[in-house]
């Protein structure tokens, strides 16, 4: 169906769509013609979308809409030539005129002329006062001056009724045309139904990595084949000059060849599986967010009806503000759209009712009369960035602080020792308000508290940053989607569990040494503050992690609040697909839902909210056991492992013999792609390699590992017989952390460097 075929819609759907669509451009276009009253463009914009809802109304044979629009147009035309000027009480009455044709317009079909009949008073009342303007006002002198235009972008405009559009969503960055709009096509889809297509669509996407790990296994077996046939020709050369039997030798050739064979045959299948996986991943990739672009909707249609209320709530106070909205293109995907609408207007609100001054109180200030609103919706690091700020007056924290004493929060003693971020904290209370007489804009302190629910309730954070006397501004991240999202894994009791990212405050690795001890708690420094240690063993009743040197630690918390969560070992991040637990669980403790891992195996993700108030129980009840102490490694302990990489089975076997000697593990691989797939499948503490080597030379080794965001603090040492300066130096600038040339090292020199890189070895063995 092209764009244009409207044959399946009935008359009266292509209206309720054209009225909808043509009332959001009169709204938009009125709120710009306040601001410059004789703008031409804008009146011939708003004369078009009346006379359109006129012809419109009159097909459906909608008469009081007719009469309205009717009304409306005249109006226009009036301003056009000259003979009257849209004041701002004109703006008022247009206004509401086009709220009673909106109105109007989504009366059922059977009741048109009920309508008309019932409500009759007030449509001739709204006829006559839109009417009267034509002679109400006179124009403005030639030569006048007006007021300075500030143009915003014209809403969007949907072609036909559909409930989603398949359509790539537009980039962040793109801003919106009104002049050129591509052709596309429309289908009419049920929301339910995109849904199960990003489910699956993301389904897809976990299950694309199951072919890496395979593809991993398929190098370590060739890694050992590789092994297996240098065994075979040291046993070999073990027994050359021995009297064998024919059968003996023809067997040992056999099992070489076999060796052989084998290990050519899994490295063609591993390059086969590789391609593969790379190709699936890529397409599951594509397919994901051709999915997630048919849910995304541009942030604009969430926030058309904002120009309007803060106008409309800036008079009725009797301030002037104008609202400034950035990222309007910015895709948003609609169950999040739909969600921040109440927030959204709720933070507007506090911040024309709460933050802006008076005009008056302004100019005494030295700011101009005209205050300001900036909405922004935009991508960063992976999620949903919204900024809502102005330049009133900020929170005024004296205010705040009697405030909190008068509403028995707190003591007036504790409440003059808080800092600025614990007093507004108690903004985001139910019930707390600065105001002392309920009105009907603000008063009964459910704005913020609505507002981090909300938040809250789709894993995002919110954080005021209050500028006394300069105004305030409020952050929101929320995730991208709700149904795949980002999570750090972490491992408990040898389990996995997920943390959402946007809900992480920070990660860390804390030496023993910097653990404190605070009236009988363990802290740590963080962010010239000191945070409570707790074990997550402790929390989901597993065993502790066995003994290490350093702690893996997870700051969770919100605003002042925070707690240092011990777990056994970070696992990395991993994008997985959102799954609702059965409902027949009910509520697990600390459990929000659940996911698969890239192997299909399951992981649950964590309620970070329910884990707080976990750790709190844990506090206030004095149950909290002390992370355990961690003891340094005991011999036998896992040995420093160290990859020699050389083309050279001479040189090789020489530094494999040396480091293993002085009590290292050592691993080898015979060029460079050998020792490039060794790294990324196996833990190594240092690399060793030469530079000349098939395949993938020493240098573009390097440069691969301190690229890679899990390898670039693997220390890399090169030694090679290349001994010029330009060598070293190229060596050196590709990343390499030291090197040594092969011509002129001995053992101490080759060990020396080793041990300077990543200390010395605990278990010295002859090897």
């Amino acid at each position: 169906m092209s764009s244009n075929d409207f044959s399946q819609f009935s008359l009266i759907d292509l209206f309720h769509q054209e009225a909808e669509n043509q009332a959001a451009v009169l709204t938009h276009g009125l709120l710009v013609l306040e601001r410059d009253s004789t703008n031409p463009t804008r009146l011939e914009e708003l004369m078009r979308a009346a006379h359109s809802l006129k012809g419109a109304a009159r097909i459906v044979g909608l008469d009081a809409a007719v009469q309205v629009a009717h009304a409306m147009e005249d109006c226009f035309v009036a301003a056009q030539k000259g003979k009257i000027v849209l004041s701002a009480e004109a703006v008022d009455v247009l206004l509401k005129s086009v709220d009673l044709f909106s109105r109007i317009a989504q009366t059922p079909e059977p009741r048109f002329a009920m309508w008309k009949n019932e409500n009759a008073a007030e449509i001739e009342q709204a006829v006559a006062a839109v009417n009267a303007l034509s002679v109400a006002q006179p124009p403005v002198p030639a030569g006048s001056p007006q007021p300075e235009a500030v143009e915003a972008p014209a809403p969007k405009r949907s072609e036909i009724p559909v409930e989603a559009h398949v359509v790539e969503a537009p980039s962040a960055e793109a801003a919106p045309s009104a002049a050129v709009k591509q052709e596309e096509r429309v289908l009419r889809v049920a929301a339910g139904s995109l849904n199960r297509l990003l489910g699956l669509a993301g389904e897809a996407l976990v299950e694309s990595r199951w072919l890496s790990p395979y593809a991993a296994s398929l190098l370590r077996l060739k890694r050992q084949q590789a092994k297996l046939s240098e065994t075979l020709e040291a046993l070999r050369e073990s027994l050359a000059g021995q009297s064998l039997d024919e059968q003996t030798l023809v067997r040992l050739t056999d099992a070489q060849r076999q060796a052989a064979d084998c290990v050519r045959a899994l490295g063609d299948r591993h390059g086969e599986v590789e391609l593969s996986a790379r190709r699936s991943a890529s397409l599951a990739h594509r397919l994901y967010r051709e999915a997630l672009a048919s849910r995304m909707r541009p942030f604009a249609d969430g926030v058309q009806g904002f120009r309007r209320l803060v106008r409309d709530l800036a008079r009725e106070l009797g301030k002037e503000v104008q609202l400034r909205i950035a990222g309007e293109a910015t895709p948003v995907d609609r169950d999040v759209l739909e969600r921040l609408e109440a927030p959204l207007g709720h933070l507007l609100r506090n911040a024309v009712d709460h933050g802006m001054e008076s005009p008056e109180e302004r100019l005494r200030a030295g700011k101009p009369r005209e205050g300001y609103v900036r909405l922004e919706a935009r991508h960063a690091a992976g999620l949903l960035s919204i900024v809502i700020e102005d330049d009133g007056q900020g929170v005024a924290l004296d205010d705040l602080r009697r405030a909190v004493v008068a509403k028995k929060y707190t003591t007036p003693e504790v409440a003059q020792t808080l800092s600025e971020e614990e007093l507004l904290d108690f903004l985001f209370l139910p019930g707390f308000s600065l105001r002392d007489q309920v009105t009907k804009i603000s008063g009964r302190g459910v704005g913020l508290d609505v507002v981090q629910n909300m938040v809250k309730s789709v894993g995002g954070s919110v954080r005021l940053v209050n500028r006394p006397g300069t105004g305030a501004r409020f952050q929101i991240q929320l995730p991208l989607t709700l149904s795949v999202m980002r999570f750090l894994l972490v491992e408990v009791g040898g389990e996995p569990y997920a943390i959402p990212l946007a809900r992480l405050t920070r990660t860390l690795q804390v030496g023993r040494a910097e653990i404190e001890m605070l009236e009988g708690r363990e802290h740590i420094p963080f962010e010239s503050q000191r945070v409570g240690l707790v074990s997550a063993a402790q929390i989901f009743g597993k065993s502790h992690a066995a003994a290490s040197e350093e702690l893996a630690i997870v700051i969770l918390g919100d605003h002042s609040k925070h707690f240092g969560v011990v777990v056994d070992r970070f696992l990395g991040e991993q994008q997985l697909v959102v799954a609702p637990l059965d409902p027949r669980l009910g509520k697990i403790k600390d459990i929000n839902a659940g996911a698969l891992m890239p192997d299909g195996s399951p992981v649950l993700i964590l309620d970070v909210d329910d884990l707080i108030r976990s750790v709190e129980l844990l506090v206030s009840g004095g149950r909290l056991d002390r992370v355990q102490p961690l003891e340094a490694q005991a011999a036998g302990g896992r040995r420093k492992r160290v990859l020699v990489v050389d083309d050279s089975l001479t040189v090789r076997e020489l530094e494999r013999k040396l480091i293993g000697n002085a009590g290292y593990e050592v691993e080898v691989s015979i060029d460079g792609m050998d020792g490039w797939n060794a790294v990324r499948t196996q833990p190594f503490d240092l690399v060793v390699t030469d530079i000349d080597m098939p395949r993938l030379d020493g240098i573009e080794l390097v440069r691969l590992i301190k690229n890679d965001p899990r390898l670039k603090s693997l220390p890399v040492m090169i030694v090679s017989y290349k001994d010029r300066p330009e060598d070293r130096n190229r060596g050196l600038e590709a990343g390499a952390d030291y090197y040594l040339t092969k011509g002129s090292f001995h053992d101490e020199t080759l060990l020396n460097g080793v041990a300077d890189l990543i200390g010395e070895a605990q278990n010295p063995t002859e090897s």
